[in-house]
């Protein structure tokens, strides 16, 4: 892994663990695209959307005083200025994690003058967090 995308997505998942939505919402592209499944639901939005659940699932964690638990399953890069990154997420509510996770696999574009940019993301929530657990990857 670059050492400058390193220390970009140790910026990221900082951001993402303190819930700072100002500090996260800087390092999403203005052009971002994603689709998320849950519970069999097929849902695509784009930055405004996505700030917006960003908003929401940081707002819990902060009332709830939750802990996000963050895991980088595999970093994988594509392209020369292209990185795609898997993370399982879920919750620490009252000192117990959650029995699922949602599973984010996002692309991150280095950009000539910001720097790098989360660009896209496929999300699949609601998996049991025993089948990431067992997740290998070759």
């Amino acid at each position: 892994m670059d050492n400058l995308f390193g220390k970009f997505l140790d910026t990221y998942l900082d951001a993402w663990r303190s819930s700072s939505l100002p500090q996260l919402r800087d390092l999403i592209s203005k052009d971002y695209k994603a689709r998320e499944i849950a519970d069999g639901d097929i849902i695509d939005f784009g930055f405004e959307e996505s700030i917006q659940g960003w908003e929401q699932g940081f707002n819990f964690a902060k009332e709830n005083n939750a802990e996000w638990e963050l895991k980088e399953i595999s970093t994988i890069p594509l392209r020369v200025n292209e990185t795609l990154v898997i993370i399982s997420a879920t919750m620490i509510l009252h000192g117990k994690t959650l029995n699922t996770a949602h599973l984010f696999f996002q692309t991150f574009k280095k950009d000539t003058y910001d720097g790098w940019k989360l660009i896209r993301s496929y999300i699949e929530a609601g998996i049991p967090l025993d089948n990431i657990k067992r997740l290998h990857l070759n």
